[in-house]
């Protein structure tokens, strides 16, 4: 049975809550940039396939691929939400 005294997490040696926020924060800013890149690869797939253009989804994929390199490598969520703006424009005027 589980010993029901008081819990001894909160005076245990070796608990780093910094080291446990940073990881969470990073792993929540990925998980946001991920989230980005395939909804910019639906986009990039619903013009290119559903509407016949291309000329436009093609290079949006890769452009997109690219943003969320950029976006991961310099820890700024500016190019996928500029990326993000861009296809859903594209996608309203296709």
């Amino acid at each position: 049975m589980a010993a029901h005294g008081t819990p001894e997490y909160s005076t245990a040696t070796g608990n780093d809550y910094p080291a446990h926020e940073e990881t969470y924060q990073t792993f929540t800013y990925l998980v946001l940039i991920g989230i980005i890149c395939v909804v910019n690869i639906c986009i990039g797939l619903t013009v290119g396939g559903v509407r016949g253009n291309w000329w436009f989804g093609g290079p949006f994929i890769f452009f997109t691929l690219i943003a969320a390199a950029i976006s991961v490598a310099t820890e700024s969520k500016l190019p996928s939400y500029v990326m993000l703006v861009i296809g859903l424009l594209g996608l309203a005027l296709a």
